[in-house]
């Protein structure tokens, strides 16, 4: 937006820079056809006219020479101008394709979200009432892991190892006994890589 404006002040700047020097150029081409014409003939008078032409060229030079300044200034601005459009487009094209890889990435896991709640409630079904009520207030209380997988002698919910007591009660649990974590309460999952 800097370059763009930038760019308009510029313009208008080399604009009303050109038009003084019309105006310098008008007003010796007019001097210059009164000196032509043979209107004046006082020597005075000439001599002022003619300094007076002499005053206007170097104006105009002047002049001139701030145009082209201007200009310079002009089509650098414009140089600029382009190159920001051109890194914005390309800024503007990257953000775009991030953003529809992102709505890919959502709908996947949208899809994966609905896969896991149709497994779930299929194996909910298979969960005795009494059990997923325990899962279900475990959840509520551990912030959403109600179970977690003994994992080579350690809970994985509260990450702390089991001490040799433990380990001997679960071992001795049979299979379908629900057993707990001494530590963060949850239900333990065994595994065969439970450790033990």
């Amino acid at each position: 937006m800097a370059a763009q404006t930038e760019e308009g002040d510029t313009a208008r700047e080399q604009t009303k820079a050109e038009q003084d020097v019309d105006q310098v150029r008008q007003r010796a081409a007019r001097d210059q056809q009164r000196l032509d014409s043979g209107q004046v003939t006082n020597p005075r008078d000439l001599e002022s006219l003619q300094s007076e032409i002499a005053s206007l060229a170097k104006r105009q030079d002047d002049l001139e020479t701030v145009v082209l300044e201007i200009m310079e200034r002009h089509e650098s601005a414009q140089a600029r101008a382009k190159e920001l459009a051109a890194a914005l487009e390309g800024l503007q094209n990257v953000a775009a394709e991030v953003v529809t890889r992102r709505d890919a990435a959502l709908a996947e896991i949208d899809a994966e979200v609905a896969a896991v709640r149709s497994d779930r409630s299929v194996t909910v079904e298979a969960v005795p009432a009494d059990l997923l009520k325990l899962y279900e207030k475990l959840r509520e209380q551990q912030g959403g892991v109600g179970a977690a997988r003994l994992y080579q002698r350690r809970c994985e919910g509260c990450r702390l190892e089991l001490n040799i007591t433990e380990l001997n009660e679960v071992r001795a649990a049979a299979p379908d006994t629900v057993v707990r974590c001494e530590n963060c309460r949850r239900i333990l999952v065994r595994t065969p890589d439970s450790g033990l």
